[in-house]
Order: structure tokens, then C-alpha cells, then sequence
């Protein structure tokens, strides 16, 4: 039998009014050292606190805390240590961001700590399957969760969407089991993660495929490398503007709700012009 959901449980369309009727854009905002994009620009909590700020007054419908990177090749970070990066900047805006705060963990004791603090949602890069306790927490405070698919190791001859199937399919059971409700749930496709370049393309051509489960789509292909292996000349990660663009206005075209990115007000204008050809009707003149 599932566990009984606290009555003060939020779906995610409690929290993102506007989700499936518009895209979303999610501002991202790493407090960690060696970030691929901008590690060290905002470790110090005042300067992340503005950043905060900044992004939900550009239009971002919730703000993605993380304190660990994720980039390919990184060191791994104790539970301790993410939590004193993340915990402080996650109080110090509770209550005071006008947008959900979601904690960017796989860490079930992290987790713990930035809901405890006034985080709403749980955006797992591991789809809840590196740690399975993260879902019995994200239950236990009525948060939504996000499952991102990854991999541990690139195999280019495999069928990626049949691989992404399989993964959700535990994600979904892992959460289901710990009393997270369906629509309390998104995924992620995990473009940039445990894929090769061809398949990190072809995850984005069939993302329909992915849609068809029924639940919400994030995607997130904001200033990624695999963008500057299209470019004539190698480019930094705060160069890939144009290509994140891009990508999110595929993504959106192709179904996805919610739109990961670093710069949010170009993402926001862009995606309104999807939304106005896409999705006829969500209110936006």
C-alpha cells in the first residue's frame, strides 16, 4: 500500500500555473565552483541571492538551485558539502522569490535538507534511481519531482528512446512506490548526459516519443558542448546563446513544457512565438 500524501501536497500545475498551456522557462543557477557554464559567479550567497532575483523578474517560472556539477568529468561533492552551498541560498529566498524554488540533487539527504528549507520540487539528474530514498523525501513533503534519464557509460549502438523508456519505467515505479503521484512527475530526456552527440540529436528528433507517456517534459540544452560541436570555431560555454535558442524552440515545437536555460529573458521571447504557433490560445497577445 502507498504511504498517505501530506495533506499540504502541490502538483506541479499547482506550482507552475501555466504549465501545458505555455512553455516555461526554469532559470538555472549553480552556487558551485567549477559549474561548466559559470562556475565561482555566484558562490558567495549575496551574489547568488540577486541571481535569484534576476532570473524570476526575466520571466523564469521557477529557479533550479544546484550545488554540485554535473558537467562530464567532474568531482563529486559530499552531501555536506552540497548542502552548506545550496541550504543557505534556498532560506534566504524562501518566502521572499516569487517563484518555486527547485533543488538540483541526487543526494536524498540533500534533498532533505533544501525541501526542509523551502525548496518545492526535486529535479534529479539520476531519475530517482541513483538514490531511491530522494522519492520517500520528495512524499513526505509533497514536493513534485523531475527524473532525468542518464547513463553511466556512452553507448553509441543502442536504441536511445527504447533505453530511455526502460529507464522511466523504474523512475516511475520508484516513485509510485513511494507515494509520489503521477502529476507530481516530469522528465527529462538528459540531453548532454550519458549519451553520444548523435544520440543527444536524435533524443531531441523524438522527443514526441518521450511526450507520449503523458507526463510534462523538461529539456536542457542551455550553452552544452554538444552545441559548440555545430559552431565554425570552438566557442565558450557563454557563447552558445544562439544554439540553446535554437534547441529550446525544437524542443518546445516538439513538446516539451519546460525549457532549462541560463538566459531566460531571450528563451522567454523566443518561446512566446512557439506558444503563439504551437499552442493557439494560451492567453499571450
Amino acid at each position: 500500500m502507498s504511504p498517505a500524501l501530506p495533506a499540504e501536497r502541490r502538483s506541479l500545475r499547482d506550482l507552475l500555473p501555466g504549465l501545458g498551456q505555455r512553455c516555461l522557462v526554469m532559470g538555472i543557477l549553480n552556487v558551485t565552483p567549477d559549474s561548466f557554464s559559470d562556475g565561482g559567479r555566484f558562490e558567495r550567497p549575496e551574489v547568488a541571492l540577486a541571481q535569484a532575483g534576476a532570473l524570476a523578474a526575466e520571466g523564469a517560472a521557477l529557479v533550479d538551485i544546484g550545488g554540485e556539477s554535473t558537467r562530464p568529468g567532474h568531482v563529486p561533492v559530499s552531501a555536506e558539502e552540497e548542502q552548506s552551498r545550496v541550504v543557505p541560498v534556498i532560506a534566504a529566498l524562501a518566502g521572499r522569490l516569487s517563484v518555486p524554488i527547485s533543488i538540483d540533487t541526487y543526494k536524498a539527504s540533500t534533498a532533505e535538507a533544501a525541501l526542509a528549507a523551502g525548496a518545492a520540487i526535486v529535479n534529479d539528474v539520476w531519475g530517482l534511481q541513483r538514490e531511491p530514498d530522494i522519492a520517500r523525501v520528495a512524499a513526505k513533503h509533497g514536493a513534485p519531482v523531475i527524473a532525468m534519464h542518464n547513463r553511466e557509460t556512452i553507448d553509441p549502438g543502442i536504441d536511445i528512446i527504447s533505453d530511455m523508456l526502460a529507464f522511466f519505467d523504474r523512475s516511475l515505479s520508484i516513485a509510485r512506490r513511494a507515494g509520489i503521484p503521477d502529476d507530481s512527475i516530469a522528465l527529462d530526456p538528459g540531453i548532454g548526459f550519458g549519451k553520444s552527440w548523435e544520440q543527444h540529436l536524435e533524443a531531441l528528433r523524438r522527443l514526441p516519443e518521450i511526450k507520449a507517456l503523458g507526463f510534462p517534459l523538461l529539456v536542457g540544452v542551455s550553452r552544452k558542448s554538444l552545441l559548440g560541436r555545430l559552431h565554425d570555431k570552438e566557442t565558450d560555454p557563454q557563447d552558445r546563446l544562439f544554439g540553446s535558442i535554437a534547441a529550446h524552440v525544437l524542443a518546445g515545437t516538439l513538446g516539451a513544457d519546460i525549457l532549462r536555460a541560463h538566459d531566460v529573458r531571450p528563451h522567454v521571447e523566443a518561446l512566446r512565438v512557439v506558444d503563439a504557433v504551437m499552442r493557439p490560445g494560451n492567453g499571450r497577445g
